[in-house]
């Protein structure tokens, strides 16, 4: 394997100073609570229901990257690939409960889980009302009958994206819980890596692949896939990808979707726009209408090369909130 080679001063902190380096790229949008490895909003709304997402560092720009205006209100950081703390987790949902209660919404890992459900736990004891949603969209980590156990990939950005919206006018954490639960029961993503991660505090790859293998479904933190293969051409490898998604979330004629072509770390435009050329190519001759492309890095790996494709069905509540405009360091619509 190559020498892994980082833009970085210690090792053991950079999760911290990337999240002080974000939080100057907001120019005061955002507020670091240094106690708490978290970022709120400085503009937040009084008396809206709170929306707080986090995970493990390593992922840029998931999670902090999305917070702001009609998308998350705040994001609470643990190192890289790991699980943020319930003291952590406490403190954030503290600064950003409005006392309409708070939505936590993050990938479905057992880190994540336990330490969430501890904090949900001891926000309860605090009078503060959470709910929570896990995101479990990575369709190769788990069988349909056992959906609760997938891990959620890159389409947190689409569960985010519409939780946002909607917790920007909805009145109650229950109208919020119904529709981010929708938002992520109609997502489906899988990734492909063509050469691992690492993780800059050991300096070592999260996995080996051979100069011609793929991984198909491995997880973000470099957790084995479904399959290894040998590297095959593009329009092959992503009708393999699509039949796998449209096995588990079918599509008829006239549905509408949103797609996502996330770069994992490494990989260039120009592969992920020929990606997009054939899931287009795909959709098109299915009579699927596609509602809005995204292409670029959203959830990343470290310099992980390879990519996953995304896809949010639509109905009409779901594309109202979707159409949202946003504004946060890494997602800008209008």
């Amino acid at each position: 394997m190559p020498v892994i080679k980082k833009v970085i001063n210690d090792p053991k902190q950079v999760a911290k100073e990337s999240l002080e380096g974000l939080v100057l790229a907001y120019h005061g949008k955002v507020r670091i609570l240094e106690d708490c490895s978290s970022i709120v909003r400085t503009d937040l709304p009084q008396g809206k229901v709170g929306l707080l997402v986090g995970g493990g560092s390593g992922h840029e720009p998931l999670f902090a990257g999305f917070v702001g205006e009609n998308l998350a209100d705040g994001s609470v950081n643990g190192n890289v690939f790991a699980a943020p703390s319930p003291d952590k987790i406490l403190c954030a949902t503290q600064a950003i409960d409005q006392g309409k209660g708070v939505l936590y919404l993050y990938g479905n890992y057992a880190g994540d889980n336990m330490n969430f459900d501890i904090a949900a736990e001891l926000a309860a004891d605090l009078d503060i009302e959470t709910r929570t949603v896990r995101i479990w969209d990575d369709v190769a980590s788990a069988p349909p009958e056992r959906i609760e156990d997938r891990r959620g990939i890159a389409g947190d950005l689409f569960v985010i994206k519409v939780a946002g919206a909607a917790a920007a006018s909805v009145s109650t954490l229950d109208d919020l819980f119904r529709i981010t639960t929708k938002a992520r029961d109609y997502t489906r993503s899988i990734g492909v890596a063509l050469s691992p991660g690492s993780i800059p505090e050991t300096g070592e790859y999260t996995f080996e692949l051979g100069p011609d293998e793929i991984e198909i479904g491995m997880g973000l933190h470099g957790e084995q896939g479904v399959s290894r293969g040998k590297l095959i051409p593009a329009d092959e490898l992503v009708d393999s990808m699509i039949d796998r998604i449209l096995e588990d979330m079918p599509l008829e004629q006239n549905d509408k979707v949103c797609v996502l072509i996330n770069n994992l770390g490494a990989s260039t435009m120009m592969e992920l726009l020929i990606v997009n050329r054939r899931v287009m190519q795909r959709f098109s001759d299915d009579g699927i209408k596609v509602h809005d492309t995204l292409i670029g890095s959203f959830c990343t790996s470290q310099e992980m090369a390879g990519f996953s494709i995304s896809l949010l069905k639509l109905d009409d509540e779901l594309e109202k909130y979707y159409d949202t405009p946003a504004d946060s360091f890494a997602l800008k619509t209008r």
